[in-house]
């Protein structure tokens, strides 16, 4: 049985390989906000139980088991998300920290009850895919609002950016999930970008907002 901290790990070692960079220690122990040193030591602990591979210098990645172990964490998290904001009304940017503590659950057939009760989700409220019981995932097509040209729209569908802070400046603007966007033009002097919210308003973003707000670009 992994520990809370172990599972953590592996989880956090899953969403850094998804971004495509090496994985050090130094990457982990930012990840984590916790000390290089600490993260040397459970690191090696994990290599000890076969979950992931681990050799001082040359980055870490996760064994099969590791990975299997990662993506339950993240089922359950995502879960426990949706079944928050779409059952008990939190808003999206007062999930997380409470599905951390939910997500280490053990119970499969729990989980697996929740997600019948939810239908099945393929994504959770933040627009990230939610594993099935298989560790499958279900991928949409995103871009970055960033890199639509002008004129060209979509509907939010992802943040990349899920900080509470951030969550609560999108909600105010009402640039939520199910949203559609229309850039109208983009600024070269700090590339901002002018966008049309659902028809209604025009709102200027900064780029910091279109590079981590992502849509299903909508077909001409």
């Amino acid at each position: 049985m992994n520990s809370f901290t172990e599972e953590n790990y592996l989880k956090s070692i899953y969403m850094l390989s998804q971004q495509g960079k090496n994985i050090t220690t130094n990457a982990i122990a930012n990840y984590l906000n916790t000390k290089a040193s600490s993260v040397t030591d459970m690191l090696k602990k994990l290599s000890a139980k076969k979950t992931i591979h681990y050799k001082k210098y040359q980055g870490v990645s996760l064994t099969k088991s590791g990975s299997e172990t990662a993506l339950k964490i993240i089922r359950k998290h995502r879960l426990w998300e949706t079944f928050l904001v779409e059952k008990l009304n939190f808003k999206w940017d007062e999930v997380h920290d409470i599905a951390e503590q939910l997500e280490h659950i053990i119970s499969p057939e729990l989980t697996n009850r929740l997600e019948k009760f939810l239908d099945n989700p393929k994504f959770d409220p933040h627009g990230d895919p939610i594993p099935d019981k298989n560790g499958n995932i279900s991928q949409q097509k995103n871009i970055a609002i960033a890199d639509l040209n002008k004129n060209e729209s979509g509907k939010i569908v992802g943040v990349k950016d899920s900080s509470a802070s951030f969550l609560q400046y999108l909600e105010n603007e009402h640039l939520v999930l199910g949203s559609k966007v229309k850039v109208l033009d983009k600024f070269d002097f700090d590339n901002s970008v002018l966008v049309n919210v659902n028809n209604k308003s025009k709102l200027t973003i900064s780029n910091h907002v279109s590079s981590n707000l992502f849509v299903n670009k909508a077909v001409r």
